[in-house]
């Protein structure tokens, strides 16, 4: 007997739905197996809980805890500039409940050193402003006026010698001498002191910072500013700010209130500055001392830190890896359904047919590894529910795979159309960008990244470079279809090429020079070129009309083809699911639709080529609805043409009520039979809803929808079959009339490319300068790149995938499936990096 195999790529896989009974004691470790090969996607038993209520929510919180603090020791590793080393074995006794404890240990240790590293940061900052504010201030203010303005002397002929330099230097009317009290001036008796404070303000501040003092003081202040060099640290936000030392000199306790007020609200650090010279010098050398035992201090914690991080640094990817996974298995766990006496959980899950002895394998290591006394049941269950569409897929069909889920997703084993793409796309993308040296520019860029797929592939890569590296495959054959229809075109660059094994030209000039050969044509003297165009049309007078006569009438030819394909998927599709009535009133009637109109148009397009007949086909598809019965004359191409057209007429006005009407009349005489054949038969439905709850627990939706399943609304039907209908009409017109869009696209890209060879590079080479070659064949260059071979390219393949979406796949596909998305640590991984 032959082992199961899993179905090819034209159908999906044959899913089943089974169900697990999982002793407690083994579900961890058969959850964590099950995720390991990847072919199971459970089902939710419990969709009325809410995250907070399920079984194993607390363990789940654990792990984004965890989590947590795995991403703070990243962050922390990068502001350390610390890179991921290559990850050690982890030990397999190590799990969560050791791992929490470890975790818990490091942030502790970190953040303790983090704590002390922050404290230790500002106190340095802060003796950096001190420093500068004893440098500043001992070179600003003259060190005598100093004196006298601090001491507790009387005011002086000196000390008012240093208020008229605060007048001088403030320049403000309102001078702190005319604001002391009278008596205090005049009489000598009379003592003043002068109060100071020193400190930094942030250099965007300054400026409204002076106007603030002088109006609160009312101008009885004296204000001296040093700006800095360079920016300082501040020890607040411990960011870069540029700042100024300042000084300020006041009298009386509320001034020094109103000052100190000021101050914190413009976020001005304030520091002490001493009177006496030599304490200054004293407070400076203590400062520069204790900063250097703060730098080594602070050097010896980053050391620690670093190598507290690098210890980290060699586990955290494993680490990492292990909540991902252990949170992952507990997410699968609060999804199944656990019994009442907490001794086994139940699962249901969706899995391919072919996996079932895999699984069972899976299984049974499981309860090997947790020493269960029983084993894990594993049964298959009916359900009402449609299955999951699974396609296995790999590294070169999965980009084709991609444009058809990106329509919609297959239903359950319906014809899937990725396998015909994987040649129909490319090749109608080769149509539409025809041209054989383009095509070899692609064939190297695809080349190049199918080469380095590995290296690429481990690499973090930008969207679209991600978006191109995915679709590599899918790029090399487009260009290798490109190159075939570049030598059907016979285009490279804009150039023909006349290739001896193809038999040459079959055409000569008129004159020795070929002058007239853009004006009065050419003459035939040898037998017809054998593959693709022959290179003397390039340039010729008839170029343009013969090249849109032939791509034209080779784009309806190929889009009734792509249409008579999906017409056949269709049939497949109806014969797979056993449905007659599909066969017999849709895919019969809209074949014979589509070839007695669209299908003897592309006839008799054939017909033409291969006769050389200059009739007129316009003419004929006109009038062959117009007026039937006249005679065709010269347009016609061969014997009983007339009566044929006037049969293939008929045919397709049968056809359109042959789709409407018989397909929603008899599935309305089936219902009427089966409801009068149950009038008569026994009523059992009781033991029917009975049984179906005993095979089904729990699934309240599948019995009801088997109880309402024999409702049928006839004028429900009857209104799908006619959009339906119409749809097809309609669609059989506007669709061929698309596939024109390969003729447009083509012939523009074959006009932009001699544009850019004739009008850029060609008069470049014919100047003769070596620089206007430079110039010409950089701008041809760059041209041909930027816009042929990636908008072009893009363009391209916008309308190729429009012609498979809507041309293509509206014939026979229906899309409304659900992806089977197994749980898999593989893809969890992923999702979470």
């Amino acid at each position: 007997m032959l082992p199961d195999m899993p179905m090819d790529l034209f159908r999906s896989e044959e899913m089943q739905l089974v169900q697990l009974i999982i002793p407690a004691e083994a579900a961890h470790n058969t959850i964590a197996h099950l995720g390991e090969i990847g072919l199971l996607q459970f089902r939710d038993l419990n969709p009325d809980k809410s995250p907070f209520q399920r079984t194993y929510a607390n363990q789940v919180k654990r792990c984004g805890e965890m989590a947590r603090k795995l991403r703070y020791f990243k962050d922390q590793s990068v502001k350390a500039g610390i890179l991921p080393s290559s990850p050690a074995p982890l030990d397999k006794d190590f799990d969560l409940d050791d791992l929490e404890i470890k975790l818990a240990e490091l942030e502790a240790e970190l953040l303790e050193i983090n704590a002390n590293a922050e404290k230790l940061l500002r106190s340095r900052n802060e003796l950096n402003e001190l420093q500068l504010v004893l440098e500043k201030m001992d070179a600003a203010v003259h060190q005598r006026e100093f004196e006298e303005a601090s001491s507790g002397r009387e005011i002086t002929s000196d000390t008012a010698l240093l208020l008229e330099q605060v007048v001088h230097d403030t320049g403000h009317t309102n001078s702190l001498e005319q604001s002391l009290p009278q008596e205090m001036v005049s009489d000598p008796g009379k003592q003043m002191r002068l109060g100071f404070v020193t400190g930094l303000v942030p250099k965007v501040k300054a400026a409204t910072f002076e106007r603030i003092l002088f109006r609160a003081t009312r101008g009885n202040m004296y204000l001296k500013q040093e700006e800095l060099d360079e920016p300082v640290v501040d020890p607040a936000t411990a960011e870069e700010v540029e700042k100024v030392v300042f000084v300020v000199f006041f009298a009386g306790e509320r001034a020094r209130t109103k000052i100190m007020k000021i101050c914190e609200a413009f976020g001005a650090n304030r520091y002490p500055f001493p009177e006496d010279p030599q304490k200054q010098r004293q407070m400076h050398s203590e400062v520069i001392a204790r900063l250097s035992e703060l730098q080594t201090t602070i050097d010896a914690g980053n050391r620690h830190r670093d190598s507290l991080l690098n210890n980290i640094s060699y586990q955290i990817e494993n680490w990492a890896s292990l909540v991902r996974r252990e949170k992952a298995i507990y997410h699968i766990l609060n999804q199944l359904s656990i019994d009442v006496t907490r001794k086994c959980l139940l699962a249901e899950a969706w899995c391919p047919v072919y996996a079932k002895s895999e699984i069972q394998d899976a299984l049974h290591r499981a309860v090997t590894m947790s020493k269960a006394d029983v084993g894990t049941i594993f049964q298959t269950i009916r359900s009402g529910e449609s299955p999951p569409t699974y396609f296995k897929t790999n590294k070169f069909t999965v980009a084709f795979q991609g444009i058809i889920d990106a329509y919609g997703m297959a239903r359950y084993r319906e014809a899937n159309p990725g396998v015909f793409t994987i040649i129909t796309f490319p090749f109608l993308f080769a149509v539409m960008f025809g041209d054989w040296g383009h095509g070899i520019l692609m064939l190297l860029a695809s080349l190049w990244l199918v080469k380095n797929e590995r290296k690429l592939g481990s690499q973090k890569l930008g969207d679209i470079m991600e978006m191109v590296y995915g679709g590599r495959y899918l790029i090399l054959l487009m260009s290798i279809f490109s190159i075939y229809t570049g030598f059907i075109y016979n285009e490279f660059f804009a150039v023909a090429f006349d290739f001896a094994i193809f038999g040459g030209s079959a055409y000569t000039c008129r004159s020795p020079d070929c002058g007239d050969a853009a004006s009065a044509g050419l003459v035939k003297t040898g037998n017809t070129y054998l593959f693709g165009v022959d290179p003397r049309w390039k340039g010729s007078r008839t170029e343009l009309p013969f090249l849109n006569s032939l791509k034209m009438k080779m784009s309806i030819v190929l889009g009734v083809t792509h249409m008579f394909l999906g017409l056949g998927l269709s049939l497949c599709n109806a014969l797979f699911f056993d449905l007659p009535l599909n066969i017999w009133y849709e895919f019969i009637p809209q074949v014979l639709f589509l070839a007695s109109l669209f299908g003897y148009l592309s006839l008799l397009i054939i017909v033409k080529w291969v006769t050389a007949s200059q009739a007129d086909l316009y003419h004929v598809m006109i009038y062959m609805f117009l007026n039937p019965a006249e005679p065709l004359g010269e347009n016609q191409l061969f014997w009983g043409q007339g009566t044929l057209q006037i049969v293939l007429l008929l045919i397709a006005l049968v056809s359109v009520p042959w789709m409407l009407f018989p397909k929603p009349l008899i599935l309305r005489a089936e219902h009427m039979k089966k409801r009068q054949g149950r009038a008569y038969a026994a009523l059992n439905s009781d033991n029917e809803l009975y049984e179906m709850e005993a095979l089904h627990p729990g699934e309240e939706g599948h019995v009801q929808q088997h109880h309402h399943e024999d409702e049928f609304e006839f004028g429900e039907v009857m209104v799908h079959q006619m959009i339906h209908t119409i749809e097809f009409v309609l669609g059989a017109v506007s669709n061929t009339a698309s596939y024109l869009r390969l003729w447009a696209l083509s012939l523009a890209h074959a006009e932009l490319s001699a544009v850019f060879f004739e009008r850029v590079l060609l008069p470049a080479f014919e100047s003769g300068n070596i620089i206007f070659i430079i110039i010409g064949f950089f701008v041809f260059a760059s041209a041909t790149v930027g816009v042929l071979l990636l908008m072009e390219t893009l363009s391209a393949f916008l309308h190729a995938l429009r012609l498979h979406w809507v041309e293509f796949m509206n014939k026979f596909y229906t899309g409304d499936g659900y992806k089977f998305q197994p749980f898999s640590f593989d893809t969890i991984t992923d999702d979470e990096e």
